[in-house]
């Protein structure tokens, strides 16, 4: 393993601690808020909400540099250990004890994913990808988006809708992480081209209305419902736009893509099974 790719799973590691930080200070915060009053109202006087930003701006950093030293199909899916560290001390601050199902679960996750990048081995793609390789990808992805957030805000369930708008957030945070490294790059052209590129604009609506879904998949239950659906969701879409888009592409063929695609199907159920079942119990941690 080369030093660029140590620095790159180190640094989407810390990136991921601090997401779950953030997660948890933030879904905490937006549960507190009254249904039916303003969420961003009570969101921006919540102190406890601004530690969260703080945390998700650093994971946020962390994870740009992540992209600087590998590539997309590396960093997104190393992001999902943010579940390990999220679920554990969300019960914990509720006074509530993971159970065995939802740890195991979560440890099942992180085995999968692990699984993938051993056996995928991802490769670093080119981020200056002309407009017209988007296109379709993006589209493909907003409609995805667009039915998550259309169920998140029809259906009854409060479950059902976190893990629908968790869906459609986390998504939206995969095609800003896409962007991310080619805006980076557009700096180095100077402040016009990154203000005249559309990979800017789109990265920046990306990621204020993920924000936004995100905070109302939070207010609307618990974290073992939205958390894990966003945290599959945002590698998943970013990977499918770096397979699509960015020309990055696995280093296997034959049965390693079957250990591949099972170890995606791995991931989703996985995330199922902890949106359905919850992640604590009442039982008071000792």
């Amino acid at each position: 393993m080369t030093n660029h790719e140590i620095a790159t799973i180190v640094c989407a590691l810390i990136a991921a601690m601090l997401i779950a930080l953030g997660a948890v200070a933030q879904q905490r915060a937006a549960a507190a808020v009254p249904a039916g009053t303003s969420l961003l109202g009570g969101l921006l006087r919540s102190p406890r909400w601004w530690a969260g930003i703080v945390g998700d701006v650093g994971g946020y950093a962390m994870q740009v540099l992540a992209l600087a030293f590998g590539a997309v199909l590396v960093v997104q899916p190393i992001l999902v250990s943010a579940l390990v560290f999220a679920l554990p001390l969300s019960a914990r601050l509720n006074g509530k004890r993971i159970t065995a199902r939802a740890a195991t679960t979560a440890l099942i996750l992180v085995a999968a994913l692990a699984l993938f990048l051993i056996v995928g081995r991802p490769t670093a793609g080119e981020d200056s990808a002309p407009f017209r390789e988007w296109v379709v990808p993006l589209a493909i992805l907003l409609g995805v988006i667009l039915t998550a957030t259309v169920t998140g805000l029809l259906i009854t369930s409060r479950s059902g809708q976190a893990l629908a708008l968790g869906l459609a957030g986390g998504a939206l945070f995969g095609v800003a992480a896409a962007l991310t490294d080619r805006v980076v790059t557009l700096f180095g052209d100077g402040i016009g081209a990154v203000l005249g590129g559309w990979q800017t604009w789109t990265l920046v609506a990306a990621g204020l209305l993920g924000v936004y879904l995100q905070q109302r998949a939070f207010q609307a239950g618990p974290l073992s419902a939205s958390l894990p659906a966003a945290t599959i969701a945002e590698p998943l879409a970013a990977a499918f736009l770096g397979l699509t888009a960015l020309g990055e592409h696995l280093r296997t063929s034959g049965a390693g893509l079957v250990v591949v695609g099972a170890c995606v199907v791995v991931m989703c159920a996985a995330t199922v099974v902890l949106c359905r079942t919850g992640a604590v119990t009442a039982e008071p941690a000792q």
